[in-house]
């Protein structure tokens, strides 16, 4: 009977410490800095943003307490993470658009890894089909994706967006060229006050920032 006893006990210490260790992994993906050194190290392509354009979409979203997110174009999930930061701390939400199956899978395992999953869901399909299908209204609109759709992303989310929302589109400088028709009327129309800014020389290009008036 005593011999019983000490392997219930036992059994019940085991189980314990398997969850405190479960707890305490789950601690660790949401700590601040397991997630400031996952970024720091994380393998970044030519597809991600650099850390500057990262953390200045972190800043936006926190400073402006958005709380309901758009990004068009996830890739690995490296802007994600960045913006789903802030949409924590806001207790919002971002909704990450990506077309390739394989990047997907990659984002969602790193949003995973960093405890993010209920704060940023990654969307599988192509943004032209899917933007279509997001409800709501949104505060917050990051667009990184195909270049030459700029304008058709936008015209898609519009109808979409609150007054005062922030729409950020990467890449406005060097890829200026192939979306003519998005920098043209977001800078001139009356809807938007627009600025262009380099909050980071890694790549020698930069974003516009614009601010839905009504």
């Amino acid at each position: 009977m005593k011999r019983y006893r000490m392997v219930l006990i036992l059994c019940v210490g085991l189980v314990g410490f398997s969850a405190l260790l479960a707890y305490s992994s789950e601690q660790n993906k949401t700590g601040s800095e397991f997630r400031e050194e996952f970024v720091k190290n994380f393998r970044r392509s030519s597809l991600n943003t650099t850390l500057g354009d990262a953390m200045m979409l972190r800043i936006l979203v926190e400073s402006m307490r958005a709380k309901r997110g758009i990004e068009v174009g996830s890739a690995n999930g490296f802007g994600a993470i960045n913006m789903g930061i802030a949409f924590e701390r806001t207790g919002g939400h971002l909704y990450t658009l990506e077309i390739d199956p394989e990047m997907v899978k990659e984002c969602r395992d790193n949003l995973r890894k960093v405890g993010l999953e209920k704060t940023v869901t990654c969307i599988e399909g192509d943004a032209l089909k899917t933007l279509s299908t997001l409800e709501g209204k949104f505060d917050f609109v990051f667009i990184d994706a195909v270049k030459r759709d700029y304008f058709k992303y936008l015209k898609l989310i519009e109808p979409k967006l609150k007054p005062g929302a922030v729409i950020v589109a990467d890449n406005v400088i060097r890829s200026a060229g192939a979306m003519k028709d998005f920098l043209r009327f977001i800078q001139t129309s009356p809807d938007y006050d627009t600025v262009i800014i380099r909050a980071s020389m890694e790549k020698r290009d930069g974003m516009s920032v614009s601010y839905k008036i009504k």
